[in-house]
């Protein structure tokens, strides 16, 4: 069986960052990551080729309630869960086996006070080459200790990215959220208390 590397970055760490950026930037912004947005990284034996194509397979690492066209330039998708979650992603970048790049053009949260967290940040995958193997970067730029959302989102991508997405590039079959139950409702009753956010128990 291959071995597979995890490299976490920036989990549990942003807590101690003395440099936390308190602005959250606008749709139209040009915005660039800095140590507070989240990140995180894993390394695989596969192709960057195969990584690329397995990005771009939204419905089956993600979620299976996503609607679009997940892999055209410019292209436009819709997820939600529930009546939970919903957002609107632009496919605004894609160099194939190398970068792909959402903007978020709409979200909407039931459970943070500002409803549209998320509206105008940008999720980013750059793929590179490491000793022999291939790494996958994941950052939500704009996703930062502020939003309400953070620790709830934090959770949530650091098991599509590393659970999920690991598991379809490396054995061709992902853990994508079903259209009920699933990991987004484990984190609900995890977080969420008579559909208000709550500060995970430790």
């Amino acid at each position: 069986m291959k071995t597979i590397y995890f490299l976490l970055a920036a989990i549990g760490l942003t807590s101690c960052n003395t440099n936390v950026r308190k602005d959250i930037p606008k749709q139209n912004d040009t915005i660039m990551a800095t140590t507070s947005d989240f990140t995180t990284t894993l390394l695989v034996d596969q192709t960057p080729k195969e990584v690329f194509y397995a990005i771009n397979n939204v419905r089956g690492w993600w979620s299976e309630e996503i609607e679009g066209n997940t892999d055209k330039l410019h292209a436009e998708f819709n997820y939600h869960y529930q009546d939970v979650h919903r957002a609107k992603m632009k496919l605004i970048e894609i160099v194939p086996d190398k970068k792909v790049v959402w903007l978020v053009e709409d979200n909407y949260f039931n459970f943070t006070k500002d409803k549209h967290e998320w509206k105008g940040t940008k999720i980013i995958f750059e793929i590179s080459e490491m000793n022999h193997q291939t790494q996958l970067r994941f950052t939500h730029l704009g996703l930062v200790p502020e939003y309400e959302c953070y620790d709830i989102c934090q959770d949530a991508w650091t098991n599509y990215i590393h659970t999920s997405l690991h598991d379809l590039i490396v054995t061709g079959k992902g853990q994508p959220n079903p259209k009920e139950g699933g990991f987004n409702q484990q984190l609900i009753d995890e977080y969420t208390d008579n559909g208000n956010l709550q500060s995970k128990t430790k």
